[in-house]
């Protein structure tokens, strides 16, 4: 049974990968709830550079680690090596369950747009079609992913300039305080940064690929920080030019922002451009999700944490095809019979929680006063905003966290026992 995969994605490739994951629904759809947070537009810019910057240090911690272990699996991978098997096991749970989750927004998010009144069919579509697309090759994902990128940054640079050439646009709301009724906190802006965080917790999907990446010492630190800074110049494009039109007030109560900035700029016919460019934006993060949970699951299942037939390499395809079929089972599922407007928070928790031991994991290295000054501040960064995250989100995290723990404890009894036996 083939178990090794084919080393072939470049640079350029690595980065759209990263910017598939990065620049999707997340940006079509965060900035109303992380508005609502903030309370005001510097507020919500501020929340957008923390988000960023706390993104940034772990991006910085996952690079170091995958030049390092350049093998799929990521974090889980880190953790295991670095602080021990309980801590990868820990973060590769925190990232299946969580992106697991996130998968399924997304699929719900392209059918909210692309077909409303049929928004779970669509969903479960979507599912299937990004599923056989990853069964087909990461290199043939690679190519799906370069297409959906260009379209959607066409999409944002049309909302961009169609809102900052308007003459509904407005500098002065840039500056503008928090509306009546809006109360504004640290604890607001720090729940904007997490809410915010979302949008970019895709850049480590390079590092899950590590095992597929060509030449991973110089590919990886060059793609990760790359493809970051490409997200953040596009999400602060976007932010200022929306809150030029609408205002922090008018943002935070827009389901669709980006929709309500384009009519609000007196551009209706620009409407379905852009309905059509949050659709294909979700299925652009949802590919990279499932290619990223599916090798999440084949490192775990490597490791005898996930049943061993989803290690399973697939001789012609070069691809974890048992876990990739599983995954988009699972999400399929959860695409047809959930509703999960409240997942992100859910999927933050977890994510942040990822990172944090990525961040610990990248301490223990021995890269200098300024690698372990970066990891830290990564760590405190990813602790800071998942208790920032509402108290909903906080428990549901916590709880499933928690079942993962239970699970790994069992496990680790029942092998204890079989030795124990064994040895008598």
């Amino acid at each position: 049974m083939v178990t090794e995969l084919r080393r072939s994605l470049g640079v350029s490739d690595a980065v759209l990968v990263g910017l598939g994951a990065m620049v999707g629904a997340g940006i079509f759809a965060a900035l109303g709830p992380a508005a609502r947070a903030a309370g005001t537009a510097p507020g919500l810019l501020a929340a957008l550079l923390a988000a960023g910057a706390v993104a940034y240090f772990n991006a910085m911690a996952s690079a170091r680690l995958a030049v390092r272990y350049p093998a799929s699996g990521g974090t889980y991978v880190y953790g295991r090596e670095r602080l021990g098997p309980f801590w990868g096991y820990l973060a590769g749970w925190g990232f299946v369950v969580g992106k697991t989750a996130s998968c399924a927004a997304m699929a719900l998010t392209v059918g909210a747009y692309a077909w409303p009144r049929q928004a779970h069919a669509v969903a479960v579509a979507s599912v299937v079609a990004l599923t056989a697309v990853n069964y087909g090759g990461v290199q043939k994902s690679a190519r799906v992913t370069r297409a959906i990128v260009a379209a959607v940054l066409a999409v944002l640079a049309a909302v961009v300039t169609v809102c900052l050439t308007s003459s509904a646009a407005d500098a002065g709301n840039l500056a503008a305080g928090p509306e009546a009724g809006v109360a504004v906190g640290s604890g607001g802006f720090l729940q904007a940064a997490a809410l915010l965080f979302f949008a970019f917790a895709g850049y480590a999907r390079i590092a899950t690929l590590g095992e597929e990446v060509r030449d991973p010492a110089r590919t990886i630190p060059r793609a990760v920080p790359l493809a970051l800074g490409i997200a953040l110049v596009v999400y602060g494009a976007v932010a200022v030019a929306v809150l030029c039109v609408l205002g922090a007030g008018a943002l935070a109560g827009a389901p669709a922002p980006l929709v309500d900035a384009v009519r609000a700029a007196g551009s209706p016919g620009w409407v379905p451009v852009v309905r059509v460019g949050a659709a294909v934006a979700a299925l652009g993060s949802l590919l990279a999700l499932v290619l990223g949970v599916s090798r999440t699951v084949l490192a775990l299942a490597r490791d005898g944490h996930l049943p061993r037939g989803l290690a399973a390499v697939h001789p012609r395809f070069e691809v974890p095809h048992h876990a990739e079929l599983a995954v988009g089972a699972v999400v399929a599922l959860l695409a047809a019979t959930v509703d999960l407007r409240g997942a992100i928070g859910f999927s933050s928790f977890a994510v942040l929680v990822y990172y944090a031991v990525a961040n610990a994991s990248a301490w223990t290295l021995d890269s200098g006063v300024r690698g372990r000054a970066m990891a830290a501040l990564g760590l405190s960064g990813c602790l800071v905003l998942a208790f920032a995250l509402p108290l909903s989100s906080v428990v549901a995290g916590t709880a499933v966290l928690s079942v993962g723990v239970a699970v790994y404890g069992a496990r680790r009894l029942r092998e204890a026992s079989v030795g124990d036996r064994h040895g008598g």
